[in-house]
């Protein structure tokens, strides 16, 4: 019992530190910071190559690495980019967030550390570090860094906030930034000052973890970020010590389902790493006023005019001419692969056809209702894997197990459904990632659904006597499907229910109001959101021929959100593109150099900045550019 109790504690304490970064940033500036972990990756990097490599001082290693890089770090990103995202839309801070997310570490290694992961970084003491007691219950000198570090903080944190006129002007500006600075406090300062305070904890805690897991690879520090969220939100984004309580019961839990379950079972080698989502999901499904003391919101905040937040309406001829350039374009394409490329660019092409089916359940949740799922790769999964095992143990036809997938994941879509219906916005959005993650620990391991690594095989499919083996018929039947997939969306855009998720989007009161059930839209939205993804996963999955767990992970789900927002999470066109976009583009740059292998990543991460500036969508707003220039030069000719 001690032995576990001594190896979760400083896992617990990293999560802390971490939940109490998440939870300065938010109270302060209105923004969840999924980028923590990036930024925690990116100075346990500077002190792997100033201490480990160089054989810097221990404390000018800790100084550049943690307060100086850490600082700077939060200080840019407050001053450049979050500071003007205080009022945007939460899928705009949110997409911002996850393309730093993917884009920092992408960068670091591209630029300055190269590939790979490194291994026995440094600690915070003797290295390697001095063990403490004999038999099972020993804890070396890393160990006790981490707790005595944990104590430090969490004390000079809670004495800034309740005793310096620092901490009382921080918590002035999480209260209302407009009616503190009635009173004379510079309220972009001290969130600045807020941001390089937090951004130094996740620097500390990024020099911290690596030693603990003797390595410093970026998918560490990812994890690192959900466990500090499941602390935050145990914490209720207000509560210092219960975020260091949560940090602390989810390290030392973890450990203690290691000693006391048993391993044998697949269920409960998943259950230890998911702890900290079924923690994360029961917490924000038990505490729903979480939305309301965590959101944010300036109580002056009317006073203001309103921004243009979102995309600029076109009239609706514009738009008619809009869709039908787009269809036409997509159309030509499309004929054309089929009739001249390679089989090979054939396979490929297939492949993007699949994907923007998936996406387009993007345009459902996110473009039509504004809710937002971040599971929507497990969905594509549930497809793919109902589509294999039908196949396989069943012998049905892969086309009925396109439509079985698309059904089984609109069903699942159902419970995914369940957080929609307590909490909203940014909260949300952590439930459903919560609820992927659960899925790709517990589920996806199965040898009745994923059936982990091995996989299971999901063939082409045979109709009748027509096979659809070959690239080329095959390639024109995902075509159909996309078509088909792409007027049901079109048709949903332009009813009822359309109008009902778009009165869902742009207020859930006034949609309340006018009489609408916003619980049974949610719903609606997204068993129909899960039912095309589905569709579309199970489409992947046999373009592929055999999948695994490893190809629908909860990393996909966050990385597929951004690329749908980059092109255009709205319309049918920009969930096409990003099908294009996530499988052509890391074909032509597969051909580089290997020093360049990260280019994608890092095009990706930064792309992901224009979503701010162009909050339509790339492909709208190009479209929008084409139509107004040749309207201009159309009214020009006919003028002379």
């Amino acid at each position: 019992m001690t032995r576990y109790l001594i190896s979760g504690v400083p896992f617990g304490c990293i999560y802390a530190l971490v939940g109490l970064g998440l939870v300065i940033t938010y109270r302060s500036s209105g923004v969840f910071n999924l980028a923590f972990g990036a930024q925690a990756y990116l100075s346990a990097a500077v002190f792997y190559e100033t201490r480990g490599t160089h054989r810097w001082p221990l404390w000018a290693a800790t100084l550049t690495s943690v307060v100086i890089v850490g600082g700077a770090v939060g200080y840019i990103l407050e001053r450049v980019l979050f500071r003007r995202l205080r009022t945007a839309p939460m899928v705009v801070r949110l997409v911002s967030s996850l393309g730093l997310l993917v884009g920092i570490p992408a960068l670091i290694q591209a630029a300055w550390l190269g590939v790979g992961t490194r291994l026995a970084p440094p600690a915070l003491g003797p290295t390697p570090p001095d063990v403490i007691g004999t038999g099972t219950d020993r804890i070396d000198t890393a160990q006790l860094a981490v707790v005595a570090a944990t104590v430090l903080i969490t004390v000079a944190i809670g004495f800034m906030f309740r005793y310096t006129p620092l901490g009382l002007r921080m918590r002035a500006v999480v209260e209302s930034p407009r009616l503190a600075e009635l009173v004379g406090v510079d309220s972009a300062r001290v969130s600045s000052l807020a941001w390089i305070v937090s951004s130094v904890v996740a620097g500390l805690a990024g020099v911290l973890l690596a030693p603990l897991y003797r390595s410093v690879d970026v998918f560490n520090f990812d994890t690192l970020v959900v466990a500090a969220i499941a602390a935050a939100a145990i914490g209720r984004l207000t509560s210092l010590s219960l975020t260091v309580a949560g940090g602390l019961v989810l390290g030392i839990g973890q450990e203690l389902i290691t000693a006391y379950l048993p391993l044998g079972s697949q269920f409960v080698k998943g259950l230890r790493p998911s702890l900290p989502f079924l923690l994360l999901l029961i917490a924000l499904l038990a505490w729903p006023s979480l939305a309301r003391r965590g959101s944010g919101a300036d109580p002056l905040a009317g006073v203001d005019p309103p921004t243009a937040t979102g995309p600029i309406a076109l009239p609706a001829r514009i738009q008619s001419l809009s869709s039908s350039s787009q269809a036409g374009a997509a159309l030509a394409v499309a004929v054309v692969m089929a009739l001249v490329l390679p089989s090979y660019w054939l396979y490929v092409g297939t492949e993007a056809v699949a994907m923007g089916v998936v996406f387009l359940s993007f345009t459902v949740l996110v473009g039509m209702s504004g809710q937002v799922s971040l599971c929507q790769a497990e969905f594509a999964g549930i497809g793919a894997f109902t589509a294999g095992q039908l196949a396989s143990h069943y012998n049905l036809s892969v086309v009925a197990g396109l439509i079985a997938g698309g059904v089984v994941a609109g069903l699942v879509g159902v419970v995914a459904a369940v957080p929609s219906l307590r909490v909203g916005g940014i909260y949300l959005a952590l439930a459903t990632f919560a609820f992927g993650l659960l899925v790709d620990n517990l589920v996806f391991p199965q040898s009745w659904a994923g059936n982990g690594t091995t996989g299971i095989v999901v063939p082409r499919p045979l109709i009748g006597p027509v096979s659809f083996n070959a690239n080329r018929p095959f390639f024109a039947l995902s075509v159909l499907v996309l078509a088909l997939a792409a007027l049901l969306v079109s048709r949903l855009k332009r009813g009822t229910i359309g109008l009902y998720l778009g009165a869902l989007r742009g207020s859930e009161v006034a949609a309340e109001s006018i009489g609408i059930d916003v619980r049974r839209a949610k719903v609606v939205a997204f068993t129909l959101s899960a039912g095309v993804a589905g569709l579309g996963g199970a489409l992947l999955g046999t373009t592929l021929g055999a999948v695994s767990a490893s190809n629908f992970t909860f990393f996909q789900s966050l990385f597929w959100l951004v690329v749908v927002a980059i092109t255009g999470v709205r319309t049918v066109g920009g969930a096409v593109a990003a099908g294009v976009a996530i499988t052509v583009v890391p074909e032509f740059l597969a051909t580089l150099p290997s020093r360049y292998s990260t280019v994608a990543a890092v095009l990706f991460g930064f792309g992901a900045l224009s979503y701010i500036r162009h909050q339509e969508g790339l492909v709208p707003w190009a479209s929008r550019a084409i139509v107004d220039r040749a309207r201009r030069v159309w009214s020009g000719g006919g003028a002379g």
